[in-house]
């Protein structure tokens, strides 16, 4: 199944699961430590109360406004990192994540395609749904047999594969897959925060 029918089908807890490793996978661009969401990915667990999305959310919120330090201002990759977690609904229905865990996945495969240095490759016009032609077919499952996905880094098709992985862990296993999906999660983390210091080495 393809990440775009993922999305379609995830109930609540896979649509807010969705969003937030895309999310915390882009913590390195906020200035985040490795535990700052941890109360949210705690919130979406089984026994967790109904209105804890919401609070804890704010938390977040905080500590990440209190980490910025400016650095990033004017960066594409941390507007995109910024917007996400500026878009997190309060309220915990399918609704509501359905279209932010969507923009999430677009965010987090353009992030990963900037920090790539691929971005400044792309022709504008050959675009589509803010992504290049070619990523946005593989996005939809276009992609050529065997899974190939042709054009694409090999950065930018890892995040695709680490996306599909939360949700189908999700789909497979319910509340259960949320400590498979963290795990998915804190590797890309690991993956995004060479990215970030490959292009700091690069620019200087």
């Amino acid at each position: 199944m393809s990440l775009v029918e993922l999305i379609a089908q995830a109930d609540e807890r896979g649509l807010a699961v969705s969003g937030l490793a895309c999310l915390d996978r882009c913590v390195p661009l906020l200035g985040g430590d490795d535990e700052v969401l941890r109360p949210l990915w705690a919130s979406l667990a089984e026994d967790a109360g109904p209105d804890d999305w919401a609070g804890r959310l704010e938390e977040v919120r905080g500590k990440l406004d209190a980490a910025a330090d400016g650095d990033g201002d004017g960066d594409e990759a941390v507007a995109l990192a910024r917007r996400m977690l500026a878009t997190a609904p309060a309220r915990r229905s399918a609704a509501e994540l359905r279209p932010w865990a969507d923009a999430c996945s677009v965010a987090a495969l353009r992030i990963h395609r900037l920090l790539d240095g691929a971005a400044a490759r792309d022709d504008d016009a050959d675009q589509v749904g803010g992504l290049p032609r070619a990523l946005h077919a593989a996005r939809a499952g276009e992609s050529p047999a065997g899974g190939r996905t042709e054009g694409v880094s090999p950065l930018v098709a890892a995040e695709l594969r680490r996306q599909v992985a939360v949700l189908e862990r999700l789909s497979a296993h319910g509340p259960t897959g949320l400590r498979g999906a963290l795990e998915v999660a804190t590797e890309g983390r690991r993956v995004l925060r060479a990215a970030v210091s490959r292009r700091s080495r690069r620019k200087d």
